[in-house]
């Protein structure tokens, strides 16, 4: 869509579409419902899009990713499918991104580019502006590139159609043509929903010949040449004004656009979009002008719509424009790609955050929906949910597969030491002799992402665990030794994490050794620091042997 700020909601956040019935525990599985019952030809078309202004974030995977599951349902039950995502790249450059991301996706500021070469092509489509990291043949290309490989990290089929493309290849042409033929009627029913529209309005944006920028000021018509004539004039972007050069030239409908409210319903027009979802701004707005134009200027009939709530990340709105953006690149440092499939398999009607700081959250929460495919769970809706949408969420359906807890594996991340990775793995029951080596293979992959995860947000996972016992001098007929013998029975008693942390307490007490001092031992003898996470909850989640051994001081 071509709108890529998004307003913060709540977690618990309700729509308008709250209350709708649905049939399936799978809300794609009902939105296949209802474009099967329009009867549709194959291929049936469901359509996103976005305007390729910066970084796609994650929130533009939102039609990717609904639109994706929509049609794989329909693909489960026999029908050709086309999901196609429209770069609206012939729109103009109207302000300067905050952050850019090189061919790699990762994240990089202005300061990393030539900003002002930038700057000097404000107002000019996106497909005109060189790419700033010289990677591919412009600004738009770079941009839709990312998008693409995002989508193929996520292993989501995706056609990229470019506007511009279609622009220049004529497919507008029939649309263009009209909507000018009737322009009267469009004006009338464009009016209905947005102001200043009056008898000089004339709904197409030529492409200055001079300077490339494109205007907004129509004097002239030829149906018969399919050609307008234009004066450069300035364009209005936000507070902001560009500058026109002035120029009076003559454009043919290729050498230009329709605006935004003219060229959503074209696009439904030239690909028979069946399906589209989009965000609830435009449910408020583009939406109802789109289907009047449709139905009352293009004489076409407007997709089944489907509008989905915003997330945000960390009580945040995502915007491309300011700079507040997590990437599908930057999250699957962090996560399996199925975890994130399966945050966009949630029901689109809620609006959710993303909070970074509790990712663990998340991921137990998809633990508990894979186990609930195979061996179900206590919650009834959880299970059905997952029998229905599972089945796409994850590339291979496999039993045997193994999903170390998320914070288990930031555990495990704080040593470098697979042999004992595993071991604490085996200790725990994770994994064992009849594991396949695959398996054991794809758990530890979640270690890494754990790791880096406990590193970004420098949390209580964020510590080097040692693997040998660090130099500490304790006398062995010391308090502080029958204290630490103490503990370690209290562990190899199966303690949880709040039992040990209790027992340190009071063994600290029992033995008259300041607390603070035995926390202080403890954190020297695991980390060879003076400090570090809560130890009882962090030697509780440790391998109840290895925690015993290093407690006793014998390596």
């Amino acid at each position: 869509m071509n709108n890529d700020t998004q307003t913060a909601e709540t977690e618990n956040a309700e729509s308008t579409d709250e209350d709708e019935p649905q049939t399936h525990a799978f809300w794609a599985a009902t939105a296949a419902d209802e474009i099967e019952e329009t009867d549709p030809t194959d291929p049936i078309v469901i359509k996103g899009g976005v305007s390729p202004s910066g970084v796609a974030h994650l929130g533009n995977f939102n039609e990717v990713m609904r639109g994706y599951y929509i049609a794989e349902v329909l693909r489960e039950r026999g029908h050709e499918v086309r999901q196609v995502f429209t770069s609206d790249d012939r729109d103009p450059l109207r302000s300067l991104p905050q952050r850019l991301a090189d061919d790699t996706g990762e994240i990089v500021g202005l300061g990393d580019v030539d900003a002002g070469a930038l700057g000097r092509n404000l107002g000019r489509p996106y497909t005109d502006i060189p790419d700033p990291f010289g990677e591919s043949k412009s600004y738009a290309a770079h941009f839709t590139k990312l998008l693409a490989a995002d989508a193929d990290r996520l292993d989501i089929p995706v056609e990229i159609i470019s506007n511009t493309e279609y622009y220049q290849e004529g497919k507008f042409e029939e649309s263009i043509k009209c909507i000018l033929e009737d322009i009267d009627t469009a004006r009338e029913v464009l009016s209905e929903y947005q102001s200043k529209v009056d008898e000089d309005y004339v709904p197409f944006n030529p492409l200055c010949q001079n300077c490339g920028k494109i205007t907004e000021t129509v004097t002239d018509i030829d149906l018969d040449a399919q050609t307008v004539t234009y004066q450069c004039t300035d364009m209005t972007a936000g507070e902001k004004t560009i500058d026109g050069c002035g120029h009076e030239g003559v454009a043919t409908f290729r050498e230009g656009k329709l605006p935004w409210r003219f060229e959503w319903p074209a696009q439904w027009q030239i690909l028979d979009v069946d399906f589209e979802p989009f965000g609830k701004d435009h449910a408020e707005g583009s939406w109802p002008s789109g289907t009047d134009i449709a139905e009352n200027v293009l004489d076409t009939v407007p997709p089944i719509p489907m509008v989905y709530e915003w997330f945000t990340v960390n009580d945040e709105s995502l915007s491309s424009s300011t700079g507040n953006i997590v990437t599908v690149t930057e999250l699957l440092t962090l996560l399996e790609p199925a975890v994130i499939r399966y945050f966009f398999a949630l029901d689109p009607r809620r609006a959710r955050d993303l909070d970074l700081e509790n990712l663990d959250q998340l991921v137990d929460d998809f633990d508990r929906f894979e186990r609930a495919y195979f061996d179900g769970v206590n919650d009834e809706s959880i299970n059905e949910f997952a029998e229905q949408a599972y089945p796409y969420v994850v590339e291979n359906i496999d039993s045997e597969r193994v999903r170390l807890p998320y914070t288990f594996a930031a555990v495990l991340g704080m040593t470098d030491d697979r042999s004992l990775q595993i071991e604490m793995a085996r200790n725990e029951g994770h994994i064992d002799a009849e594991t396949p080596e695959w398996a054991v293979t794809d758990a530890l992959n979640r270690i890494e992402k754990a790791r880096i995860w406990a590193e970004r947000m420098d949390n209580t996972y964020n510590y080097q665990l040692q693997e040998t016992q660090p130099a500490i001098d304790i006398d062995p007929t010391s308090d502080t030794a029958k204290a630490l013998d103490t503990l370690a029975e209290v562990v190899a008693e199966g303690s949880d994490g709040e039992e040990i942390q209790e027992a340190i307490f009071d063994i600290a007490r029992d033995y008259d050794i300041p607390v603070g001092e035995f926390f202080e031992v403890g954190y020297q003898l695991f980390f060879d620091q003076s400090a570090g996470p809560r130890l009882g909850k962090f030697l509780g989640e440790l391998d109840a042997e290895f925690v015993v051994q290093r407690l006793r001081r014998e390596g």
